[in-house]
């Protein structure tokens, strides 16, 4: 007896159906994606008018006054030491900790909910909050450093600021990291952590030789996840605690953008920044997508 297979286009009676169902989803993405995306695009190629408005075609001109700026230059160093660190350490954090509840937590749901709480902080409440702790004048994490005989001034040493809004940006991100570590820890078989139990396999070598393996993919879509939050959903932290300073140390692409557009005018040249920040992270994704993943196995067995 043979099983009719319905063609795809049995699944709504008529052909205006799934476009009315799609229409919503069509009409945001167009009004708040693609036309100010095309704006943008068509800005980058112009240059305000600062008495009529009006846009001048210049070509490439917006983008040779990029790369022949050293504070641009500057920007994207520290976009990529930022964007590594924050990927890195946030990664490596939220493993540790979803390891560590999915031993020692077990079925307890508030203690594990209270690991993703922040998540929910904006980011410029999270910096804020970590503004308060490591401020030099009356940080209390600041004033430990302090009496241990540690420099601390992040608001003098580019060094330090860099660290600060690190640590507030790996804060926020690790734990929507924790979820999906937790979720894929929890979904490894327990029979196979047993079987390198009884073959002598310590807790570490257990981590490393079978978890780690198995969630590969899960961190590798993190390593996407993390690296995208870093260079564009970082603003709120940078304006929140460092401003771009001290010096330029932490003026990251994204909030370069945002100075040179609203604050210094330069339409154009905000522009040309946004173009190059989105094409930096398509390539740095197509290169995971073309390297690392290969050494993802999404095998079970």
């Amino acid at each position: 007896m043979s099983i009719h297979t319905p063609p795809a286009g049995a699944v709504f009676r008529g052909r205006m159906l799934p476009w009315l169902l799609l229409a919503p989803q069509l009409a945001i993405l167009a009004l708040f994606f693609f036309r100010p995306a095309a704006e943008g695009l068509r800005q980058a190629f112009h240059l305000a008018d600062p008495f009529t408005g009006r846009g001048i075609y210049v070509g490439l001109d917006n983008f040779r006054a990029l790369f022949a700026e050293p504070e641009y230059l500057d920007s994207i160093r520290a976009s990529l030491i930022f964007a590594g660190l924050v990927a890195g350490i946030a990664m490596a954090l939220a493993f540790v900790l979803a390891a560590a509840a999915d031993r020692l937590l077990g079925e307890r749901p508030a203690l594990r909910s209270a690991i993703i709480w922040p998540y929910a902080v904006a980011p410029a409440v999270a910096g804020v909050l970590w503004l308060f702790l490591l401020h030099p004048s009356f940080g209390v994490i600041a004033q430990l450093l302090h009496e241990a005989g540690l420099a601390w001034n992040p608001l003098l040493d580019g060094t330090d600021a860099m660290a600060l809004i690190v640590a507030a940006a790996v804060w926020k991100q690790v734990s929507y990291n924790f979820i999906f570590f937790f979720a894929a820890i929890r979904s490894v078989p327990k029979s196979l952590i047993e079987a390198a139990a009884i073959d002598g396999a310590g807790p570490l070598r257990r981590l490393r030789d079978v978890v780690w393996p198995l969630v590969s993919p899960t961190s590798f879509f993190l390593l996407v996840m993390n690296l995208i939050y870093a260079f564009f959903d970082s603003f709120g932290i940078v304006d929140a605690i460092t401003e771009g300073g001290p010096g330029g140390a932490t003026r990251l692409m994204v909030y370069k953008a945002y100075r040179d557009g609203f604050q210094a005018q330069d339409l154009g040249g905000s522009a040309a920044q946004s173009i190059v920040l989105m094409a930096l992270v398509g390539v740095l994704t197509v290169i995971q997508f073309g390297w690392i993943e290969r050494k993802v196995s999404y095998a079970r067995s």
